[in-house]
C-alpha cells in the first residue's frame, strides 16, 4: 500500500557533535552524488563536503559556521530525501528557513547541483556578511498545547524592544511551539533580560545571522546577483514555502520562485508553523516525514500540527499516544524511526 506523505527539510542548526561522520554512516552508496558537490566546493576553493563529514572530531567554531554547516546540511538531507522507500509518494514538499532551498532541490525546482549550489553560496554570504544575531524562546508550556496569550504578550515585547533608539528585535521564524527572534545585540539583550528563564531559554544560536529580517537585505541583493532566474525549473511536486503558499508543477512561475527565494523568504519572517498546516490539511497526508541529519525538528513538525488540532491533536501526550499507535511524523534523523521510511 502507497503511504502518502509530505517531506519536511530541515534548516541550520541541526550538524551537531552527534551527527559527524552522517554521509559517511548513511550514504557510502552515493559516492557519485558527493563527489558532484565536493567539484563544486572545490571550484570555490573550499574544502569538501566528505572531508568536512569525515573529520576526527567536531569542532563548533568551524562546524556550524554558515558556509560549513549549510553545505553539510544539503548533503545530508538531499540524500536521505534519495533513500526513501518504493511505497512512499511525496505529495509535497516544505522545509524549515535553510531548508527551503533542500525543499527546492528534493521537489525538482532546482537539480541536485544547482541546490547544493544556492546553499552553498547563501551560506556563504551570510557568514561573511555575519549581520545581527538568533535566539530561540518558547510560546508553549511543557503539555505543547498552543498558548496565544502568551504569544501575543511576547510579540508585544518584542515590538516595544524593536522601538527602543539603537535596539533591534523581530519574528525571524514562527517554528511550532518556539519563537525564533533575531536582531542586534542590545535587542537580544533587552529580551533576554525581560523574559523569565524556561529551560536553557532564551538560548543564542551560535553562527546564525538575522536571518528572515530586513537586516539581511544586502545579503539577498548579493544572492541575486550571482544566483541566476535560469537555475530554477517547474517543481516535480508541490512546494510549500515559508508563507505557507504553495508552488504547483507545471503551473509555476519560475521568475517569481527565483524572487521570492532570494528576496521575501531571506528579509521577511519564515511561518514555518503555517507551512505544516498547510501541508496537512491541503495534503491530508498519511505521515510527515522530516529528513536528517539531526532530530530537533520532529518537535516543532508535532508542535504545529498540534496547533492546527490536526487529526484531533490536542496537547503532546495525545502526539505521543498517536505515535505509538502508528507514526504520524519520522524523523529520519532518529535511527529508531529511520528504518521506518527507508
Amino acid at each position: 500500500m502507497t503511504r502518502r506523505a509530505v517531506l519536511v527539510c530541515p534548516g541550520r542548526g541541526t550538524y551537531n557533535k552527534a551527527e559527524l561522520g552522517y554521509l559517511a554512516r548513511h550514504h557510502g552508496d552515493k559516492a557519485g552524488l558527493l563527489a558532484r558537490f565536493d567539484a563544486i566546493r572545490a571550484e570555490a576553493g573550499q574544502e569538501p563536503v566528505t572531508a568536512l563529514d569525515g573529520s576526527a572530531r567536531f569542532q563548533p567554531a568551524i562546524h556550524t559556521r554558515g558556509d560549513i554547516a549549510s553545505p553539510l546540511i544539503y548533503a545530508s538531507a538531499y540524500a536521505d530525501a534519495l533513500s526513501l522507500a518504493g511505497d512512499i509518494e511525496i505529495v509535497a514538499v516544505t522545509g524549515n528557513s535553510m531548508g527551503w532551498y533542500i525543499a527546492l532541490a528534493a521537489g525538482g525546482a532546482l537539480s541536485a547541483e544547482n541546490g547544493f549550489r544556492m546553499v552553498n553560496t547563501m551560506g556563504r554570504l551570510m557568514q561573511e556578511a555575519s549581520i545581527g544575531l538568533q535566539l530561540v524562546y518558547p510560546v508553549v508550556g511543557e503539555d505543547w498545547r498552543p498558548d496565544p496569550a502568551r504569544r501575543a504578550e511576547l510579540m508585544t515585547l518584542v515590538s516595544r524592544i524593536d522601538g527602543r533608539k539603537g535596539h533591534r528585535l523581530a519574528l525571524s521564524i514562527d517554528l511550532g511551539g518556539m519563537l525564533v527572534l533575531a536582531g542586534d545585540a542590545d535587542g537580544l539583550a533587552a529580551f533576554e533580560a525581560a523574559v523569565p528563564p524556561d529551560g536553557p531559554a532564551p538560548l543564542r544560536l551560535p553562527n546564525h545571522a538575522a536571518f528572515h529580517t530586513d537586516m539581511q537585505a544586502p545579503v539577498a541583493e548579493r544572492g541575486r546577483a550571482v544566483l541566476p532566474p535560469d537555475m530554477f525549473t517547474q517543481p516535480t511536486v508541490p512546494l510549500i514555502d515559508g508563507r505557507g503558499a504553495i508552488w504547483w508543477p507545471h503551473a509555476t512561475d519560475t521568475a517569481a520562485l527565483w524572487s521570492y527565494t532570494l528576496g521575501h523568504q531571506i528579509t521577511e519572517p519564515y511561518d514555518f508553523t503555517r507551512a505544516v498546516t498547510v501541508a496537512a490539511r491541503e495534503f491530508a497526508p498519511d505521515l510527515f516525514i522530516v529528513t536528517g541529519p539531526g532530530t530537533t525538528l520532529g518537535g516543532a513538525v508535532a508542535q504545529s500540527l498540534i496547533a492546527c488540532n490536526w487529526r484531533g491533536l490536542t496537547d503532546k501526550a495525545a502526539f505521543q499516544s498517536r505515535q505509538a499507535e502508528a507514526p504520524l511524523l519520522v524523523a529520519m534523523g532518529r535511527e529508531d524511526q529511520r528504518k521506518l521510511v527507508l
